[in-house]
């Protein structure tokens, strides 16, 4: 079978009917929060946790860190499995794989079985992460609501943080900590059904080639390089040495993957892919408001838990403003602005958005309240989130050969977890040596530490609106004011 002519006014493939796409939409939205929620469904839950497996202070990092060291680094290798072998499969097998990880962790009677448990997770979600993305690019490639598909998408990955707290919470208190881990296999479930009644099956593209193994070696020991050093640096510290070299190590070895990518015949990730304004504004603005995402959603739960006195469960209703506003902004965006107003300006003023919201986190204190002090933030970062996502998400894959979607969709949710790790570790280490400065400088008191650690949340936020100030500046400089509107080059070969 032949691959369709990419001129525009080649004959198409038998159309998807338009009621199945957003059916298909469905399956991939579940799928896809599934994944985002896992990055921190377990946070709430990691004291409870800990008390019943018995591991110290130090291993509680590494239940979070398992997931995202393995996320992160094989991304880009999954993105172009997926181009390889078929995204329908790859998003079937990851579902299954992405369950089953979940149950073993669920079920984990030691902490290595959850440790490893949760790395299995990051390996399976780094198969289907990118097999959603671009199952959502040629589901709806060449539709009038490509950009409401998008927006929807984009909402749904925003959101997911925030949805893991609440979720986390509730099931923590009310259940047990294990079913943080269990509830996967129902998201997981509903998806697989969806995917198995609704996907057309995508046939490998004619130019689709053999895997750069030296560039999938050099790539995925770089970014895990890059992500141990700074998950390194919250407990060690910036100046230790082996922080140091895991950073460098990491930075020169994405280095050599970059002539690697300029060397060989069939790249793991085509710089044309990397070379477009468009998407590479996407990445690093997804990368850039990872950062923030991360920072509020971490350090503002340790504020309402221990200075708010609230509960993981109210905590986690505490952030459904956010949460909505994600929603609205994402979806207002990708159904409306995106075809009436340039990225340039919805992507910079989401950035300037998330920076007003976490300059007026930075206001809180011992004796704040909750609708005074911290739900004008929320909301101002969730909508400025909302922007933001859908911009990011709609054109990290805009103009991409079908070959090379996988890897696009990949490149995407790579810089989503580079920046969250980033961001974890960045904002503890400015948050903690925040907090030991106030002590230091503050002769002793009742509530020395309450107000050294409000402290250091206010550091971590005015560090937090600074990135977003960056975002803006990239925004701003790197998109056109101008409408992207080119598709990807031919929709793949489908049978149904």
């Amino acid at each position: 079978m032949t691959s369709v002519d990419s001129r525009p006014d080649a004959p198409s493939t038998p159309p998807i009917p338009s009621a199945r796409r957003w059916w298909i939409l469905a399956a991939l939205s579940i799928a896809q929060l599934m994944v985002v929620l896992d990055s921190t469904i377990v946070n709430i839950a990691l004291p409870v946790a800990q008390q019943d497996l018995g591991f110290d202070d130090g291993g509680r990092q590494w239940v979070i860190t398992a997931y995202s060291l393995a996320f992160g680094s094989l991304l880009l290798i999954g993105g172009r499995v997926n181009d390889l072998f078929g995204r329908k499969n790859s998003f079937v097998i990851g579902l299954i794989g992405f369950a089953g990880a979940s149950a073993l962790g669920g079920w984990a009677p030691t902490f290595e079985v959850l440790v490893g448990a949760r790395a299995l997770q990051g390996v399976f979600a780094a198969l289907l992460a990118p097999a959603a993305l671009s199952l959502l690019t040629v589901t709806f490639a060449g539709s009038r609501d490509r950009g409401k598909a998008f927006g929807i998408f984009g909402a749904v990955a925003g959101a997911g943080a925030a949805v893991g707290l609440l979720l986390g919470g509730v099931l923590t208190e009310y259940l047990s900590w294990r079913w943080c881990l269990y509830v996967n296999v129902v998201f997981a479930g509903v998806a697989l059904v969806g995917a198995l009644l609704l996907f057309p099956r995508h046939v490998k593209e004619e130019h689709a080639k053999g895997l750069d193994w030296l560039g999938a070696a050099v790539v995925t020991a770089g970014l895990f390089l890059l992500v141990y050093g700074f998950s390194h640096s919250e407990t060690n510290g910036w100046d230790d040495p082996l922080t140091i070299g895991f950073l460098a190590a990491g930075v020169a070895l994405l280095a050599l993957f970059v002539m690697v990518q300029r060397s060989v015949a069939h790249p793991l990730l085509p710089l044309r892919v990397l070379l477009d304004r468009v998407r590479a504004a996407s990445y690093l603005i997804m990368l850039i408001s990872a950062v923030g995402l991360f920072g509020v959603s971490l350090f503002l739960t340790f504020y309402l838990q221990q200075s708010l006195g609230f509960s993981p469960v109210v905590t986690g209703v505490a952030f459904l403003p956010m949460t909505v506003a994600i929603a609205l902004a994402a979806s207002i965006t990708g159904s409306v602005l995106t075809t009436r107003v340039s990225p340039r300006i919805t992507a910079t003023a989401g950035m300037l958005l998330g920076a007003a919201g976490m300059a007026s986190l930075t206001l809180i204190g011992t004796d704040s309240s909750y609708v005074s002090h911290v739900l004008p933030g929320l909301i101002l970062v969730g909508l400025g989130l909302g922007l933001i996502f859908a911009n990011g998400m709609g054109f990290a894959t805009i103009g991409v050969d079908n070959a090379d979607a996988g890897v696009a969709s990949a490149t995407v949710n790579t810089a989503q977890q580079i920046g969250g790790a980033i961001g974890i570790a960045l904002l503890s280490s400015v948050s903690a040596a925040a907090a030991t400065s106030f002590a230091t400088e503050s002769g002793p008191s009742a509530d020395l530490a309450e107000a050294a650690a409000i402290a250091g949340f206010q550091s971590a936020f005015w560090w937090a609106a600074g990135f977003f100030l960056v975002g803006a500046l990239v925004a701003g400089v790197l998109y056109e004011n101008r409408i992207p509107r080119s598709e990807p080059g031919a929709d793949p070969v489908l049978v149904h």
